[in-house]
C-alpha cells in the first residue's frame, strides 16, 4: 500500500513538472494568427502580417496567418475562440465591438471566451463619393440625400464592419436616407465604388488616398475629430456641420480564454516590441497607420468603451443586418 502511494505521489509529482516546464517553454509549437478578413482586403491583415516576422523571431518559432473570412468577421473569431491549443491567436477590429450588439446569437461569448492582448494601431476613414456625383461637401451630400430619398447606395465590406456602422451613423445624424450595400471584402466594394456602381463609400484613408488624389473619387471628409495626418488637405465631416461624428479603424489581437496568462502577457511584450521596430513604425506610418500598443488592460478598457458605444449607436440608429 505504501509503495502504491508512493508512487501515485511521484507519478504526480512528475506531472507538475512537466506541466511547470511546459508552460515555462512556450511556444513549443508554431503560433497562429487568424484574421477574419480575406488575405490582403484589409489594414488589419496588413498590419498583422508586418508584426509577425518580428514575433516569429522572439518566440524562436513558426508564425503562421491565417484568413478566414465570411460573416461580418463572426467565422473567424469563433475560430479563435474555439481553439483550444493554446498557441491559437485572432486578429480583431472595430466589428469584433460592433457584434456584440449587432448580431443575435453569436456562436462565442464576447466577453467570457476571448482575452485581450493588444491594440495595436488605427487608421483615420474618409467618406468617398464616385467622381461623377454632384457634390464636392458635406452639406452638398446631405442636401443631394434629401432630394432622392432611397436612391443613393453605400458599400461597406460586411455588416457591422466600421464602414457600415459609419454609413448608419451618418444617416441617423444627417436625418437622411441611403441604401447599403455588403460586399465580402474592401476590394470589391471599392471597385465598385470605383466604377459607379455604388455611390459612396467609407474606408480606410491609406486605401483610398491614391484615387482621391488621381480624381477617380472624391473626398467629402475624414472621420477624426482633426484632420489627419497623412490627408491634411481633406476636411473633417465634424468640422463641415456634424461635430459629433467620430470613428476610425482599429486593430487588435485577442486569445481564446484558455491560453494562460503567462503567454498572454508574453505575447503583448512581443507585440509591442515589435511595433516599437523604427522601420516597421515607418512603414506604417507611410501608409497612414498610426502605431499604439500598450498593456492588455488598456486593450481591454478600450473594448468595454467600444462595446457600450457601438450598443448605444446600434439601437438608436436602428441598425440591421442587410
Amino acid at each position: 500500500m505504501r509503495f502504491r502511494m508512493w508512487s501515485v505521489l511521484v507519478a504526480v509529482l512528475i506531472s507538475t513538472t512537466v506541466l511547470a516546464q511546459s508552460e515555462t517553454q512556450w511556444p513549443s509549437q508554431p503560433i497562429r494568427f487568424i484574421v477574419p478578413f480575406p488575405g490582403g482586403a484589409s489594414t488589419l491583415d496588413t498590419v498583422v502580417r508586418l508584426v509577425t516576422p518580428e514575433v516569429s523571431k522572439l518566440a524562436a518559432q513558426p508564425v503562421f496567418v491565417e484568413n478566414k473570412p465570411g460573416a461580418g468577421t463572426v467565422i473567424g473569431t469563433d475560430a479563435v475562440a474555439k481553439a483550444s491549443d493554446k498557441h491559437t491567436f485572432g486578429g480583431v477590429a472595430n466589428s469584433f465591438t460592433v457584434n456584440q450588439t449587432l448580431v443575435k446569437n453569436l456562436p462565442y461569448n464576447t466577453s467570457k471566451d476571448l482575452i485581450p492582448v493588444v491594440l495595436m494601431a488605427r487608421t483615420a476613414n474618409v467618406l468617398a463619393v464616385r467622381a461623377d456625383l454632384p457634390v464636392s461637401n458635406l452639406q452638398e451630400l446631405i442636401a443631394y440625400a434629401k432630394q432622392h430619398p432611397g436612391k443613393l447606395s453605400y458599400g461597406s465590406f460586411g455588416n457591422g464592419t466600421t464602414p457600415h456602422f459609419a454609413g448608419e451613423m451618418l444617416k441617423s445624424m444627417a436625418g437622411i436616407d441611403m441604401v447599403h450595400v455588403p460586399y465580402k471584402a474592401q476590394g470589391p466594394a471599392l471597385n465598385d465604388l470605383l466604377g459607379g456602381n455604388i455611390d459612396l463609400m467609407f474606408g480606410n484613408l491609406p486605401d483610398f488616398i491614391s484615387h482621391i488624389r488621381s480624381g477617380k473619387l472624391k473626398a467629402i471628409g475624414t472621420t477624426y475629430l482633426t484632420r489627419a495626418p497623412l490627408a491634411p488637405e481633406i476636411p473633417t465631416i465634424a468640422e463641415q456641420g456634424l461635430p459629433r461624428f467620430e470613428t476610425d479603424s482599429w486593430y487588435g489581437i485577442v486569445a481564446p480564454a484558455n491560453t494562460p496568462k503567462a503567454s498572454v502577457e508574453l505575447m503583448n511584450t512581443w507585440i509591442n516590441q515589435a511595433l516599437s521596430e523604427p522601420q516597421l513604425k515607418k512603414n506604417l506610418s507611410e501608409r497612414g497607420i498610426e502605431v499604439l500598443g500598450g498593456s492588455t488592460g488598456a486593450f481591454g478598457q478600450h473594448l468595454e468603451s467600444e462595446i457600450s458605444k457601438y450598443a448605444e449607436i446600434v439601437k438608436s440608429s436602428n441598425m440591421k443586418i442587410d
